[in-house]
């Protein structure tokens, strides 16, 4: 996928191709993004020290021309920050997944731009799956993850002054500190949690059983799980969550995860099957699968697997029905514009007629000024105000 060398590419194309060698090329010829043409999506990497390029030679000069440099070129009303997490492959996954599905009933794709960090990647992706390690030696509650918020907050940051209009995190572990990264952020932002629960009740799924409540089961790393936002955002929407339990956690979902980690996925897919079967055998209508790799295990004809919902797809889902309203919201403001000055010109227009008949009547008779004044009350119309007026009124009555 993405190889982590790659420092920074301004103006890739807005359409993410499978090749992402040959992208990658297409964006080393175009290094002058004066001259390139300014495109719909921007992605940017940080060096290995968590800080983007331009930083090292000039700080603050520099940053703000990065950040005038973005803004310029996405100045859309639906523009996505995208905020990678632990995984390369799953950002770019979504990408994939935003740029297709969005193109599905539009002619373009939903406008992007794209923040990646190789330190915060190995950060959160050491932390998701070293969990058990970490658990094991009673060692989590003393883990400091305040790097780890300072570095999603500077990326948070950095997003809203790119022109982000939304923001979007696919990364599971990251959601753990969504509140704190995004308190007071200027634009809104999607949590993955609340976009599956609320696809989950638009479904109207029945009870497996009459009388029952709805059961949904999670399926995550320990650390995703104990973060317990998925337990509070389906809760939330009157769900019954069922969680692994002790034994299962120990015996099946911890070793699968060791086994992903030793690059055994053979061992990996079998123990996951049963972690689900002993999900499904508690009478859940189905379960998120809140981990990429796990989501990578199954193969896509396994029956398990359509048993299963991946949280990724609905927060792409959110993401482009978000830009789609955008749009909307601003072809409604620009339409109420239109409408607000064709009203405006109509009693211009409207107060010039009446006041050169009130002009022609004024050599009338007392009888048709009455007529004309009753005439003005009848109508009840707004006029404009003296002020606004005089100018045409001494020119019509030659004062």
């Amino acid at each position: 996928m993405f190889n982590t060398s790659l420092q920074m590419s301004l103006n890739c194309p807005s359409h993410l191709s499978v090749s992402v060698t040959r992208q990658r090329n297409v964006c080393k010829r175009r290094l002058n993004p004066v001259l390139a043409v300014p495109p719909s999506s921007v992605i940017l990497h940080t060096d290995e020290s968590g800080e983007f390029p331009e930083s090292r030679n000039s700080s603050s000069s520099s940053n703000a021309s990065l950040s005038s440099c973005a803004g310029s070129l996405l100045c859309h009303p639906n523009t996505v920050g995208i905020m990678g997490g632990g995984s390369v492959d799953s950002t770019l996954s979504f990408v994939r997944k935003l740029v297709h599905w969005s193109k599905e009933n539009e002619e373009t794709c939903t406008p992007f731009v794209l923040c990646s960090d190789p330190v915060l990647n190995r950060e959160l992706l050491s932390l998701e799956r070293n969990s058990s390690t970490l658990c094991s030696r009673n060692a989590r509650s003393q883990f400091d993850h305040s790097p780890i918020v300072e570095n999603l907050l500077s990326k948070r940051v950095f997003l809203e002054k790119s022109g982000a209009q939304c923001i979007v995190v696919p990364c599971h572990i990251s959601h753990s500190w969504h509140d704190e990264v995004f308190n007071g952020c200027s634009i809104p932002s999607l949590h993955m949690a609340e976009c599956v629960s609320r696809e989950l009740k638009e479904a109207k799924l029945k009870p497996l059983e009459a009388g029952s409540p709805l059961r949904i089961g999670v399926l995550a790393t320990d650390v995703t799980l104990k973060a317990g936002f998925y337990q509070e955002k389906l809760q939330n929407e009157g769900f019954e969550v069922v969680l692994p339990d002790k034994a299962t956690m120990e015996h099946t979902v911890i070793p699968a995860i060791d086994a992903i980690n030793r690059k055994d996925m053979e061992g990996a897919r079998n123990l996951l099957r049963i972690a689900l079967q002993v999900l499904l055998v508690r009478e859940v209508n189905t379960v998120i699968l809140a981990s990429n790799d796990m989501c990578d295990l199954l193969p896509r004809d396994d029956p398990l697997l359509k048993k299963c919902i991946d949280p990724m797809d609905a927060l792409v889902m959110s993401t482009i029905k978000w830009a789609q309203q955008a749009v909307k919201e601003v072809q409604v403001c620009n339409i109420s514009a239109l409408i607000n000055l064709s009203r405006a010109k109509a009693l211009v227009t409207d107060m010039l007629n009446s006041l050169r008949l009130f002009k022609l009547c004024i050599s009338s008779t007392k009888h048709s000024w009455l007529s004309l004044a009753a005439d003005l009350l009848k109508r009840k119309e707004p006029i404009i105000t003296f002020a606004a007026s005089r100018t045409q009124i001494s020119t019509l009555l030659g004062f």
